[in-house]
């Protein structure tokens, strides 16, 4: 007979092929990743892909250049919609003009030079005070750059106003005693570096900031896994003919992060699934000791939760005033329906031959030394007068009797249950009415001997104290073993099972 061509063994190149598929399309998801990853984190660090430099203390000024890491901002501005400040441009401007005014002289020279330099220090003056009163740092949320910048100049000036270390810094009189080398370096290296971190970004038709790294998102990587997740499900469909393609697409949900443009950080689970399944990495132990962790902790509230309402629900049941009503309801004549649904009368008219045919004469010798015993002693208080009994010849024929006697009612008890299994296991409909019959008065005279008696209340009561206990005791120690001594048994377990299956083997003793 031949099998159906969905049933037959894929060929090997074709296995290869999608082999070698899968595992393009993890690695293409592990670079989306990786760039969703920076596209997420560009913002809040830039300052370090501006500038590449490491800080180890953020507190003192001490930077590690990396001067390997290429200045990717000139690419990657653009696409978040960032731009130099006008300000803080203008500032660097200026500071620029100032530079080259200068030079290499110690301070403003005589002459149409000074009346210059003269002038660019007032116009860097008003751009610094400016730029202290304004805050041009706050649109792109940097306002702790400015307090860096004027941290530097109050330690600078050694003064307490950033204002007033500004016009002091700035000032020919200051200059005249500083070498403009110095200051120049002071300027270049620790307030201009923080004065080109800002930025401003431009705001796009929905009122949020500019980002068209969707548009590339979308063409280079959203593509290829929407290709990808379309391949899977056609292969799905055809490993299964029967599945219909909403449930196929269904049974890919792990890949939906892949297609949405936002909350772009959900895609490390698809990521993983793919790397796991293309076989490039292993994820099982990691998963094994996440999930376990997990079950394990979900479970115990799941079956304290469980057990509590079933308790709960047993004691109110137990209180209710009907529970007579309840076992009366028992009766056979109240729940069936056909003859064939006498599911009680069925089970005792297959459990009473067992129990009486083959149990009970396997416990001839035990019930014969229950009655020799019981017999006996009703011999010894009945019959035998006190006097007469240290007469051993009479002890013996007392011994001996009782023997006898339990003996013969044993043997006649067997007899009869012999003979009462045998009928009861005949099908026969006049004994399956008595059988009912019988279930019947015995849960009719229960009701009734519960609700004319005292025993209901206290049975109650007793019945529910019982359970209380059960749940201050096996809830509460269970509460108290916590899910770490679950995990500490479970991986005993484990380790047993391993060693009794050769799969571990046992740490080998200590030499001497």
């Amino acid at each position: 007979m031949a099998r159906p061509r969905w049933h037959q063994s894929p060929s090997p190149k074709a296995n290869r092929i999608a082999r070698i598929w899968d595992r393009s399309v993890a690695l293409w998801a592990v670079l989306n990743l990786v760039l969703v990853g920076f596209d997420l984190t560009y913002v809040p660090l830039r300052t370090f892909w501006l500038q590449r430099n490491l800080y180890p203390l953020p507190s003192v000024p001490l930077a590690i250049p990396l001067t390997l890491l290429p200045d990717i901002t000139p690419w990657v501005d653009p696409i978040k919609g960032i731009e130099p400040h006008p300000e803080t441009s203008a500032y660097l401007r200026r500071f620029g003009q100032l530079d080259g005014a200068m030079g290499a002289g110690s301070g403003p020279r005589e002459g149409s030079s000074s009346l210059l330099q003269r002038a660019l220090l007032r116009q860097q003056l008003e751009a610094t005070l400016q730029m202290i009163d304004t805050n041009p740092f706050q649109a792109s949320g940097a306002s702790g750059t400015l307090e860096k910048i004027n941290a530097r100049l109050r330690q600078r000036a050694q003064l307490d106003s950033a204002s007033q270390a500004a016009e002091r810094l700035l000032s020919p009189s200051w200059l005249a005693s500083h070498p403009w080398s110095g200051e120049r370096q002071f300027w270049r290296e620790q307030v201009l570096p923080l004065v080109a971190t800002n930025y401003w970004r431009s705001i796009d038709e929905n009122g949020r900031p500019t980002d068209h790294f969707w548009r590339y998102d979308l063409l280079l990587f959203q593509s290829v896994f929407a290709l990808d997740i379309l391949i899977r499900v056609v292969r799905l469909r055809r490993r299964l003919p029967g599945l219909r393609w909403r449930d196929a697409c269904l049974r890919r949900w792990i890949d939906l992060p892949l297609l949405l443009p936002f909350w772009r950080w959900l895609r490390l689970a698809p990521v993983l699934e793919r790397l796991q399944s293309s076989g490039l990495i292993s994820i099982e132990p990691l998963r094994a000791v996440v999930s376990r962790g997990v079950v394990a902790l979900l479970a115990v509230e799941l079956f304290e939760v469980l057990a509590l309402q079933l308790l709960d629900g047993l004691q109110q049941l137990i209180r209710s005033r009907r529970w007579p009503s309840r076992i009366r309801s028992l009766r056979s004549h109240q729940t069936v329906v056909s003859p064939e649904q006498r599911e009680l009368v069925e089970l005792i008219r297959i459990w009473a031959p067992l129990l009486l045919v083959q149990v009970a004469p396997r416990l001839a010798p035990e019930l014969e030394g229950v009655l020799r015993h019981a017999l006996q002693q009703s011999l010894q208080t009945t019959i035998v007068p006190p006097p007469l009994r240290q007469i051993q010849p009479l002890l013996g024929m007392e011994r001996g009797v009782s023997r006898q006697v339990a003996a013969g009612l044993v043997e006649s008890l067997l007899d009869l249950t012999r003979s009462t299994g045998a009928r009861l296991g005949r099908r026969d409909d006049e004994q399956l009415v008595l059988l009912q019959r019988f279930i019947d008065r015995f849960w009719e005279e229960l009701a009734v001997a519960l609700e004319s008696g005292p025993a209901l209340e206290r049975s109650q009561e007793l019945v529910c104290a019982l359970l209380e206990e059960v749940k201050r005791t096996y809830l509460g120690q269970l509460s108290r073993t916590g899910v770490g001594g679950l995990i500490e048994e479970l991986d005993l377990i484990m380790v047993r099972e391993g060693l009794a299956g050769g799969e571990l083997t046992p740490p080998a003793p200590p030499q001497a």
